[in-house]
């Protein structure tokens, strides 16, 4: 069989223009134009073609080549300076321009707060192509490393450890500076002793330093390479990082706002998560939906006050194995005129007080009465007879979970993991950003911002094609 060969020193007659090594299909031309199709302004980018002085790179190029990066996993200024030598689709799209690393690092670093903007302007070309209805919300969280070691991480009790053991130390070197200085021997000892407290004093400090800003923050830990990030958990173990939160539309699953937290967990976001997207959209979304990490009845009450169908399983409901106990407070039943829970044997629990502190209120029975009953050691066995508690919202609590179990609630709450959880897949798998390479809450809400719009240019590829997305972006 015959093999087709190439040959390098052929002479051909090249294209004039690079334009046309790129197909019209090429996804490269969707990137062009969508950025193309930003309003700089809103995002706080100036645009001054006729400025005075040494020309600098059009922004609108540099934010091109930024998102075309990051939608392929290229997001090092490095290997992005190395594209734009070597890639043909980057050369087509920065025009044959080839800014250096450090040019493209320090836009960037100059304006992450305007790439935090960017999304929201993604989301909002999504709604004028109908591609968002903004009907029904998912909300989802998931954790990412932050460009720092949880190595750096204090907390109270590191801090009290090492400045107990700096202390040891330094009284340790100042009596072996008195028994040098003693014998009079050895007295080249001193310069290394003495260097040695200089260190631990200077370290002693800094340990001190940090331990200050823990309590006047009031944080549980504090990280010296990047102060706003927290320790989270997870199947690999602990790290520095974020709580990453996008809002999908359930229409095609485009995320209509996204946000990074500087917190281990999810349980106070819902409302504030929703909020931002009800502003993307610009109206009240009539469903808003999560999982059970977002149970908090004070953040489910300021959504579902708004008049929205609020669907969160409460903790016991997302429980996948539920025990039968037929002493369980659900088979107590509440009196709600008369204020008082009657137990499945037939004795009242009376209200005795209220714990604000806990936002509940408590019933009990007499220890007197629980002795008589057949069911006692099994109810229970306290030294005061049984005692339940009552939330203060127990009412709303009721109304949720009863919410949550209806039938067509539940179509809804089974979609939500194929809609919500994609974004996070796509981005930590495909787009290789299972860590944030910005430091700080502002760089990490701009990378995840970008992040979030490339996931949403490729649905919209996906969706239209690349074709059909040029024709439909405003010019």
């Amino acid at each position: 069989m015959a093999y087709r060969y190439g040959d390098r020193q052929q002479r051909t007659l090249f294209p004039q223009s690079i334009d046309e090594y790129i197909p019209k299909d090429a996804p490269v031309r969707a990137y062009d134009v969508f950025v193309d199709s930003l309003d700089f302004g809103q995002l706080g980018i100036a645009l001054e073609p006729h400025r005075v002085g040494c020309p600098q790179y059009d922004p609108r190029i540099m934010l091109k080549l930024l998102i075309y990066g990051y939608s392929y996993g290229v997001r090092s200024s490095r290997k992005l300076e190395r594209e734009v030598h070597y890639n043909l689709s980057f050369i087509w799209l920065t025009g044959g321009l080839k800014p250096d690393h450090k040019t493209i690092a320090e836009f960037r670093r100059n304006n992450k707060a305007s790439l935090s903007k960017v999304l929201k302007q993604c989301a909002r070309l999504c709604i004028e192509l109908g591609l968002i209805e903004g009907n029904t919300l998912f909300v989802d969280g998931s954790k990412i490393r932050a460009n720092a070691s949880i190595d750096n991480s204090w907390n109270k009790d590191r801090c009290g450890k090492y400045l107990k053991n700096i202390d040891k130390r330094i009284k340790q070197i100042l009596n072996e500076c008195e028994s040098v200085d003693r014998s009079e021997k050895d007295r080249g000892s001193l310069i290394e002793l003495g260097e040695e407290l200089k260190g631990q004093v200077e370290l002693k400090s800094k340990i001190e330093e940090i331990l200050k800003t823990i309590k006047e923050q009031d944080c549980n830990s504090k990280n010296t390479t990047d102060p706003d990030c927290v320790k989270i958990h997870s199947r690999q173990g602990s790290h520095a990082g974020y709580s990453a939160q996008s809002v999908v539309d359930a229409k095609h699953g485009l995320i209509v706002s996204s946000d990074v937290v500087s917190e281990s967990n999810d349980i106070h976001q819902f409302a504030d998560q929703i909020n931002k997207a009800n502003e993307t959209l610009d109206k009240k979304c009539q469903t808003a939906c999560g999982d059970a990490g977002y149970a908090s009845i004070d953040e489910l009450e300021k959504i579902d006050s708004q008049g929205i169908k609020v669907i969160v399983p409460s903790q016991k409901q997302a429980a996948r194995v539920k025990k039968e106990n037929p002493f369980d407070k659900s088979n107590f039943r509440y009196d709600r005129e008369n204020d008082y829970y009657i137990c499945p044997s037939g004795q009242t629990l009376t209200y005795r007080r209220t714990e604000p502190e806990r936002d509940r209120r408590v019933y009990r029975v007499k220890r007197s009465t629980c002795e008589k009953c057949q069911h006692f050691g099994k109810c229970t066995t306290g030294k005061i007879g049984r005692k339940l508690t009552r939330m203060i919202k127990e009412d709303l609590k009721e109304k949720l979970e009863a919410q949550y179990e209806h039938p067509q609630s539940q179509k809804i709450y089974n979609l939500r993991k194929q809609k919500v959880e994609l974004p996070f897949g796509h981005i930590k798998r495909n787009l290789n950003s299972g860590h944030f390479l910005l430091r700080g809450i502002v760089g990490v809400k701009a990378e995840m911002s970008l992040l979030a719009s490339c996931f949403n240019i490729v649905r919209m590829i996906t969706i239209i094609g690349v074709t059909g997305l040029i024709d439909r972006l405003p010019s």
